[in-house]
């Protein structure tokens, strides 16, 4: 049965491909084409040549939730809670290498996998029905995204003495967005903002470096007292706390995002579409490790770009009495965390900054919903998965409405650390469900050859139990 269902997902995806007269082989990525077959790399420095698609996430991680949740939650706890900031670095990677593993080995898509859950209604299982009544919500955590990026640059231009509506910049971005996903040209806009993204978390990371040059060093005592779980401090902080973890590390999006960039990169293909082949085992579990060494760098670079900021906010905002709230005055409120420790001219270091880390994630964040949104026709069975134009004239179309529904939500909601914070436990209200569907999905449809180890199964069950008691917790936050 586990073969018969694998291999007709393989052959779905290429003879609609081959029949329809609007999509080739050649040009869609979601088909597993013929005569694709690449050995994987055997050193770890040959594995490096074959990254990316962490990359690509992190660009959309790298963001509203350091810059604003991770900052934030600091501020207001201080240093308690540096070890469940840690904790959200680290631990949803698990998840996000899993799932990756069984994307490899199958092909699926998220949605596919997703929909292959028992328990259908109507057309399609329960968990793709529950993505779409957690549209809104999510949906809000990309409005709060604009907003954000909106008031940073109303910061920044206001440092040119330019004054500028925080909702009419969140307009302007909005439209400059649709704009540039829509036509498919944002691509080289992301790949030019990189560098200001890595220039900006380098930056934090100095920050928290020369902060040990100032009044706010810290001290040994502090750091003991972050890596010590502290329940009183989490349950007070309980809404942000949460927010933070859903949001920060690989979210629920971003975990869902990166199977996609996988299958855009080309490792399934690399596997080849005959498992009876006898290199077939020895190549996936190749790609495997490529993957997970995918994951880890990425996991490596959210840290060194999370703590700092989670740093600074307990060290300079918690000192100083500084809790951003949402106004007007939020990114002029973290901005301390520059002008404290390097002096007042880093202020435009942090205005440059946030407003591209900000409107980088705009733009990640919304291309990469862009690749789900036809799949799930695709499952309702509305259009057909190898009618490539038409799902490219979605994910065009999609992509041109989503900033502006983004942005009438900012309009109507104008406190975008609220907004960020409904998108935050929304994520983490999701990732249970991702981590349980990867350990069913992984024992029964995929190849027993690959199998992730019974330590890697075994830690995968624990984040299940530990993410389940994170979405009780939403859940309790949201009715009471």
């Amino acid at each position: 049965m586990e073969r018969e269902i694998y291999e007709h997902a393989g052959s779905d995806q290429v003879l609609a491909a081959g029949k329809n007269r609007h999509a080739s082989l050649a040009d869609d990525p979601y088909a597993l084409n013929f005569g694709e077959v690449l050995a994987p790399p055997t050193r770890l420095r040959d594995r490096f040549r074959h990254l990316g698609p962490g990359l690509i996430v992190t660009g959309s991680v790298i963001g509203s939730g350091e810059l604003v949740l991770t900052t934030s939650l600091g501020a207001a706890a201080g240093w308690s809670l540096l070890w469940w900031m840690i904790l959200s670095c680290w631990c949803k990677s698990l998840t996000q290498a899993e799932l990756a593993r069984y994307t490899i080995a199958t092909g699926d898509t998220y949605m596919r996998a997703m929909n292959r859950i028992p328990g259908k209604i109507g057309p399609v299982s329960w968990p793709l029905w529950l993505g779409f009544l957690a549209y809104l919500p999510g949906t809000m955590g990309l409005g709060g995204i604009l907003g954000g990026a909106g008031e940073s640059l109303t910061f920044l231009l206001s440092l040119f003495d330019v004054d500028l509506a925080a909702t009419l910049a969140a307009g302007l971005i909005a439209v400059v967005a649709a704009a540039l996903l829509s036509s498919g040209s944002y691509r080289w806009l992301e790949v030019a903002m990189l560098p200001l993204i890595i220039g900006f978390t380098l930056a934090t990371l100095i920050c928290a470096i020369a902060m040990q040059t100032t009044e706010y060093a810290i001290g040994l005592d502090e750091v003991a007292v972050g890596l010590t779980p502290d329940l009183s401090a989490f349950v007070l902080l309980s809404a942000l706390a949460l927010s933070a973890y859903g949001y920060t590390g690989s979210g629920s999006g971003d975990i869902s995002a990166y199977t996609y960039w996988c299958i855009e990169k080309g490792y399934p293909a690399y596997l080849g579409r005959d498992r009876n082949d006898p290199a077939w085992a020895e190549r996936a579990k190749g790609w495997i490790k490529v993957v997970q060494t995918d994951v880890l760098v990425a996991v490596c670079v959210i840290s060194c770009a999370t703590l700092p900021f989670y740093m600074l906010g307990a060290g300079v905002l918690n000192e100083m009495g500084l809790r951003p709230e949402g106004s007007n005055a939020t990114i002029s409120a973290l901005s301390n965390i520059f002008t404290e420790t390097l002096g007042h001219w880093a202020v435009w270091l942090f205005s440059f900054g946030a407003f591209f880390i900000l409107f980088s994630t705009v733009l990640s964040g919304m291309g990469a919903g862009g690749r789900s949104f036809p799949d799930y026709f695709v499952e309702l069975g509305l259009i057909s998965r190898g009618n490539l134009k038409l799902r490219l004239n979605i994910i065009r179309g999609y992509l041109l409405v989503l900033p502006l529904l983004a942005f009438l939500i900012y309009l109507f909601v104008p406190n975008f650390v609220l907004l960020i914070m409904i998108g935050g436990l929304t994520s983490a209200l999701f990732l249970p469900l991702q981590t349980g569907a990867t350990l069913w999905l992984q024992s029964r449809f995929m190849d027993a050859r690959v199998q992730p180890s019974k330590l890697m199964r075994t830690l995968l069950w624990l984040l299940f139990v530990f993410e389940l008691g994170v979405a009780v917790c939403v859940i309790k936050i949201v009715i009471f």
